[in-house]
């Protein structure tokens, strides 16, 4: 009889606002890592609404959460609220210190900078808010996964995907991370060549900067002084 794999504890931390995909697309990939338990982390267990028109609701609080062997912070335009939570920030400093991985996906890196946490790393997250991590001392590079040292960080929304089989291939071998991707059937063939500033039509740039991201950016600009 073979012995079941040591529980590997995946917390994610939950807030209102989260872009979902951040979230459920990385958690779809750890979720098969052999004996991975993945637990959902709020200030409150209570519905967290999403930024896309449902709740989420979260497995566990700060206070009864399990030591993390993996934390990720996904991004959304929560992320505002967070980066001014102190307890949100103290509980990503007190996993952070005795993970074994330290992650983001999206801006949810902004908020692994404010606990202190990107200081003399290289990082990433979306295009848009990439001139932010030197706020904190960090290196940007452009990469949809950038590691440095227990750190992973992701780029926008779809890159936590390649974050999390990245992680998967390092700690259960590439076999098995390939075998997950097969069995998502991740072999994206977008209809638009416009998944980066890099290659879409300056147009669309412009009107989803102007519409969207000059406005967040600043704001967030702001707040972190």
């Amino acid at each position: 009889m073979t012995d079941s794999p040591k529980p590997f504890h995946i917390v994610f931390l939950l807030f209102d606002g989260i872009t979902q995909l951040d979230f459920t697309g990385p958690a779809q990939v750890l979720s098969r890592i052999p004996g991975a338990a993945v637990h959902t982390a709020a200030k409150a267990v209570q519905p967290i609404q999403t930024d896309s028109g449902f709740a989420i609701l979260p497995s566990t609080d700060f206070t009864a959460c399990p030591q993390a062997d993996l934390i990720c912070v996904p991004g959304g335009f929560g992320i505002r609220d967070v980066i001014q939570d102190e307890a949100s920030l103290q509980f990503l400093r007190d996993q952070a210190a005795s993970a074994r991985y330290v992650t983001s996906v999206c801006t949810g890196a902004l908020a692994l900078g404010v606990a202190g946490l990107l200081d003399g790393k290289r990082a990433t997250t979306h295009w848009a808010y990439t001139g932010l991590l030197e706020t904190f001392g960090a290196t940007p590079e452009k990469a949809r996964v950038v590691k440095d040292g227990n750190l992973v960080t992701a780029g926008g929304v779809t890159s936590g995907i390649d974050f999390a089989l990245t992680v998967v291939a390092e700690i259960a071998g590439q076999q098995i991370a390939e075998s997950i991707q097969l069995g998502l059937e991740y072999d994206p063939h977008p209809p638009f060549n416009s998944g980066h500033p890099d290659v879409a039509d300056p147009e669309v740039l412009k009107l989803l900067q102007e519409r969207v991201y000059i406005k967040q950016v600043q704001g967030l600009a702001d707040i972190i002084g």
